[in-house]
């Protein structure tokens, strides 16, 4: 019996509408958001909104032309999709490794030990890096430790979470109080604070020049997205919704950050594991991009005969099937214990190595790489840090 259990395996999505069950459990259809719930946050609204709403003259976004073929067709990434749907699910495929559990993330967050290769411990960075801009900036190792995950980054010196130490560390009040210090330091950066306990949010003093910067250094993008994700892992699932409706306000409204839209609807707002937050946000993006012809994140149309969409995400509960491994060869592959890690695209912009630049290398060094992951994300192409890569 153990044998033929240990067989089956979750059937993982082969499509970008079986990753997506954002509309799939949709009971208002395709109805406009009602009035007043137009910010795709739950609860009250932040007292920096007003302030945001209003703007800078003439920050609008550029009303481009309504023409269908005056823009270049797009399409949604599946590996894209993939990637945040294996997240949003608890990673259904994951083995756990046969090392012994030595809680590195929750022992660096307690200042036990330092970050590696570095050497640093979470204090000095907490209390010595914020407005380190440079520092921040073009330092690639420390991410990983800020904000870790189950899944292996490019920093091999970190270590992938555990379900175990998750627990532990959600319930070791000094290693919350850091994280949610590391938090703010990289919000800071972002030219963003943080308001209040519930994971409000507003522009920061210096938001200007930080968003300058930002729509710059999209290399940023990929680190945004780890920080949503290593948020919803350690019990803050309810601080992603704010900041992503930030960045989608100053993205699409007021034109701040307009490299920043594709990102924003194609990774951030797919962290969130609710699929009616994510309703919300889709609405309110939907409502303000341009141009309109050209949004490709809301509920897919309805076939003919009443019919629903169909696959795992039609039905909107979130839950991968089973399905019998393939231990004959074929694609689908679990990696070895020792000879292969899943890497995530999300850090592949850090690993520098390969390209001469080191770890610590500058923007110069990553411009090619982080050029072609956005771009194969914005074409849905295939990209290769997503699959299995061997050591």
């Amino acid at each position: 019996m153990g044998n033929l259990l240990g067989s089956w395996r979750f059937k993982e999505p082969s499509t970008v509408e079986e990753c997506d069950s954002t509309w799939g459990s949709d009971s208002e259809g395709d109805e406009p958001a009602a009035a007043g719930d137009d910010s795709g946050v739950s609860g009250s609204v932040s007292p920096a909104d007003s302030e945001r709403a209003a703007g800078e003259p003439g920050e609008r976004s550029p009303q481009l032309t309504d023409s269908p073929d005056s823009v270049p067709k797009m399409k949604r990434s599946f590996y894209a999709a993939r990637d945040l749907y294996k997240y949003r699910h608890s990673y259904p495929n994951y083995r756990k490794s046969r090392q012994p559990n030595e809680y590195r993330n929750l022992r660096f967050y307690l200042n036990k030990i330092p970050l590696v290769p570095d050497g640093i411990y979470i204090e000095e960075i907490l209390t010595k890096w914020r407005g380190d801009y440079d520092k921040l900036e073009h330092n690639h190792t420390y991410i990983q430790w800020l904000f870790p995950l189950r899944e292996q980054g490019l920093n091999f010196y970190a270590h992938e979470l555990t379900q175990e130490e998750i627990k532990e560390f959600q319930s070791t009040r000094e290693a919350k109080r850091r994280f949610l210090a590391a938090y703010s330091l990289m919000l800071d950066f972002y030219g963003i604070k943080l308001l209040d306990k519930s994971g409000n949010v507003a522009r920061a003093p210096n938001w200007k020049e930080r968003f300058q910067h930002l729509n710059e250094s999209q290399h940023n993008y990929l680190r945004i997205t780890r920080i949503l994700k290593s948020l919803g892992e350690l019990g803050y699932e309810a601080f992603k919704a704010p900041l992503v409706h930030l960045f989608l306000e100053e993205s699409l409204s007021h034109n701040t950050l307009p490299s920043m839209q594709h990102s924003v609807l194609e990774y951030f707002v797919y962290t969130i594991r609710l699929p009616a937050t994510r309703r919300r946000l889709l609405r309110y993006a939907r409502k303000h991009y341009r141009p309109p012809h050209g949004f490709m994140w809301g509920p897919p149309p309805k076939k003919r005969g009443g019919g629903g969409s169909t696959g795992p995400g039609a039905a909107g509960s979130e839950h991968p099937l089973p399905r019998q491994s393939n231990r004959g060869g074929g694609r689908e592959m679990s990696p070895s214990a020792g000879s292969r890690i899943i890497v995530s695209s999300h850090d592949a912009v850090v690993y520098q190595e390969g390209a001469g630049g080191g770890l610590k290398g500058g923007p110069s060094n990553m411009a090619g790489l982080e050029g072609a992951l956005m771009m194969a994300g914005a074409r849905g192409e295939r990209n290769e840090y997503n699959d299995i890569v061997p050591l």
